[in-house]
């Protein structure tokens, strides 16, 4: 009998650690790209590294994904993601992210067009902001998905 209670109790200490591992997460990026992306893969295991869960939706056409949230052509980048209501487009720094959700401004989304050298996810020199334009997703409206 002790060692079916040992049992049951071990299983339920894995249980709980497994759920508080999951409830201390800082959310959920839902990431649409393609199936054959390397880098965007990449960048999702960085932003798991860096404490977010990621659930990876493979589209072979991304663009009505960009088009349902709101990116406009000139920021789209190889992948588009979801998290609190804010559309994040390309290949953003972890930090970024902390910072949109913490400080929660009236914006749809940020975005990092194309996929410069060295961001999160790319190969290249990893200096403490990449190069490249940034952008805002615009205000949140009745226009943009939140």
């Amino acid at each position: 009998m002790k060692r079916r209670t040992f049992i049951a109790a071990t299983g339920s200490a894995l249980l709980l650690a497994a759920c508080g591992r999951s409830a201390s997460a800082k959310g959920t990026l839902e990431v649409y790209k393609s199936p054959t992306c390397g880098c965007c893969g990449v960048w999702g295991n960085y932003m798991e590294r860096h404490g977010y869960a990621v659930n990876t939706h493979n589209l072979y056409d991304v663009s009505p994904k960009k088009r349902e949230y709101g990116v406009p052509s000139a920021l789209e980048s190889c992948h588009t993601a979801r998290i609190g209501g804010y559309t994040v487009e390309g290949h953003i720094p972890a930090d970024v992210v902390d910072k949109l959700l913490a400080q929660r401004p009236p914006i749809a989304g940020i975005a990092m067009p194309g996929m410069p050298d060295g961001s999160p996810g790319m190969p290249g020199f990893k200096r403490r902001r990449a190069g490249g334009r940034s952008g805002l997703l615009g205000r949140r409206s009745s226009r943009l998905r939140r």
